[in-house]
């Protein structure tokens, strides 16, 4: 397969919470910054969305939006409203994976869909980092047919309350995010450099591809430039003109943000350094500071808190 689908066949959902809300005019709700993705499906009525940069943008029925890095953002009935924090707003559990925003004065003309998206990898990895704050699927579904059917299919999995409906739209929405990114970039990024430059290159995106597939591994610059069929000088000097930085820089920079998201996940410092192969908490916890810019022990201590 091509370098961006070896990158995307790494990049998977690890956890989805779907829901539903009915509101009910005059209504805002602001979505703080998460580490989650968020998605919002407008199934009838109408809603405004405010992006992270500030401006507001207009959806119709059968949009649906992507925040890939979970930046901060207010859904609303018209813009301008003073919001209520998400989290304010009451939840009913319907099923496994499904819940219910209890809004206020529900009205049955509107419906709006949305879901919490955890990915395997956090937001600084490079392919989310590259993508817009917002991806809206009415910009993208003339280049992908496959987009409305997909959002039809978690629709009518969301309103049957069937069981296993939780577990088909956790699966349903690995897919439409997949299907989001492609689409994006093959068709929507138009002619960006940097890092997307670099995986649309047959020999470069090959060795990007296996990296991110085993983030863990400690990659010499002499197994990368096999894997290019390159010689060793030849290989480093090519990476750094394309991708912007040394080999050693970019492994290191990668295997760190895997460190980075296991201690989100909760895993020890010692069993992380063990992971990627440090002799020792210190000389790893080292390499994290230089490469994050705090020692893992402080991020971990703020995870936790």
């Amino acid at each position: 397969m091509d370098a961006l689908s070896e990158i995307l066949r790494g990049l998977r959902l690890d956890g989805v919470e779907y829901g539903r809300c009915q509101p009910s005019a005059p209504w805002a709700a602001a979505h703080p910054q998460d580490e989650a993705a968020r998605f919002h499906f407008l199934a009838a009525g109408s809603a405004h969305l405010q992006t992270p940069e500030g401006d507001w943008i207009s959806l119709s029925p059968g949009d649906a939006v992507l925040l890939p890095r979970g930046d901060a953002h207010v859904l609303a009935s018209e813009p301008g409203l003073a919001p209520v924090p998400i989290a304010d707003f009451p939840k009913r559990k319907v099923c496994d994976g499904i819940i219910d925003l209890e809004c206020p004065n529900r009205d049955r003309t509107n419906m709006l869909f949305f879901a919490v998206m955890r990915f395997n990898v956090d937001r600084q990895h490079p392919l989310l980092q590259l993508m817009p704050s917002v991806m809206r699927t009415s910009d993208l579904a003339s280049s992908e047919p496959a987009i409305p059917p997909l959002l039809e299919a978690m629709m009518r999995e969301a309103e049957m309350k069937r069981v296993g409906a939780g577990g088909i739209l956790a699966r349903l929405a690995d897919v439409l995010t997949a299907t989001i990114i492609r689409t994006w970039v093959e068709h929507g990024c138009g002619q960006a450099g940097g890092w997307l430059a670099a995986v649309r290159n047959p020999d470069i995106g090959r060795v990007l591809a296996a990296i991110h597939l085993e983030p863990a591994r400690d990659w010499s610059v002499a197994e990368l430039a096999r894997l290019m069929g390159a010689s060793r000088s030849g290989f480093a000097q090519r990476f750094a003109d394309i991708v912007g930085e040394t080999p050693a820089r970019y492994v290191a920079r990668t295997r760190m943000q895997q460190a980075h998201q296991w201690l989100r996940e909760g895993r020890r410092v010692g069993l992380v350094a063990n992971e990627l192969g440090y002799d020792s908490e210190a000389s790893f916890s080292r390499a994290f500071r230089k490469i994050i810019g705090a020692p893992p022990s402080h991020y971990r201590t703020k995870t936790s808190a």
